[in-house]
């Protein structure tokens, strides 16, 4: 069976991404830093669930090492690695006067060299794999890439490094590796359920379907890239219409 690695699946889109994959027939390597318990359960429900197996695996993927660790205990698990989804982010509320360059790095760390880190280390993997229509790598990035924010600059700006990271690997491992991203608008996660009621008001607004985006909706997307053979070095836009391009 395929493998597939994604990272920050403990949760929200991560866990919905993970749960596709393998509803799909992957095994599924299931990424957490801090919330062990959350990411075994996603493991035991996926195979439980379905056919596939699941493996739990802890890793700070800002960490080179780390990240390092992560591939080797997944390809381990499953003999191979087929595709890689690099979900794993961090974002925070805060003004840039407010904002600390140790927290600037921070988001950097996990959401870009997060990414470069693990699809670093499992580039050679990707390369021997012999999934039909190719390998790939799916980058999770955001509508605040295209927008920027007044008060997240760093989270916007890690978005917008991942399109140039997702693109500059697309050119880089063709034709035996494809590499795209998915830019999610408002998606009702953890991440957001600390908005205020006011403030979802002003954002639902400005969203032609009507409705915020669900994890699922994401993981759709994600999956749907996976077996484009046709596809790479492309940003599929998921927010009901908020930002058309």
């Amino acid at each position: 069976m395929p493998a597939a690695l994604v990272t920050g699946s403990s949760r929200g889109i991560g866990r919905a991404i993970a749960e596709q994959f393998a509803r799909d027939g992957y095994d599924v390597a299931v990424n957490y830093v801090r919330s062990a318990e959350r990411a075994k359960a996603v493991a035991e429900s996926i195979a439980a669930e379905t056919d596939a197996d699941a493996v739990a695996v802890q890793a700070d993927v800002g960490d080179a090492d780390d990240a390092a660790d992560l591939v080797d205990e997944a390809v381990e698990a499953f003999g191979g690695l087929d595709h890689v989804v690099n979900n794993a982010g961090i974002d925070q509320h805060v003004y840039t006067d407010d904002l600390s360059p140790a927290d600037f790095d921070r988001v950097m760390d996990t959401n870009v060299n997060g990414a470069f880190n693990v699809t670093k280390a499992a580039l050679a993997h990707l390369r021997e794999s012999d999934d039909d229509p190719s390998a790939s790598v799916t980058n999770v990035s955001s509508i605040l890439a295209y927008t920027g924010a007044p008060i997240e600059c760093h989270y916007a700006a890690s978005k917008a490094g991942l399109l140039g990271l997702t693109k500059s690997h697309a050119a880089d491992f063709a034709p035996k590796v494809r590499v795209n991203a998915v830019a999610p608008g408002h998606v009702e996660t953890d991440m957001t359920a600390d908005r205020s009621d006011e403030e979802k008001r002003e954002e639902m607004a400005k969203i032609p379907v009507g409705q915020f985006g669900q994890p699922e909706d994401i993981a759709d997307a994600v999956a749907y890239l996976r077996d484009a053979g046709f596809v790479t070095g492309e940003t599929l836009n998921v927010n009901g219409g908020e930002l058309m391009r």
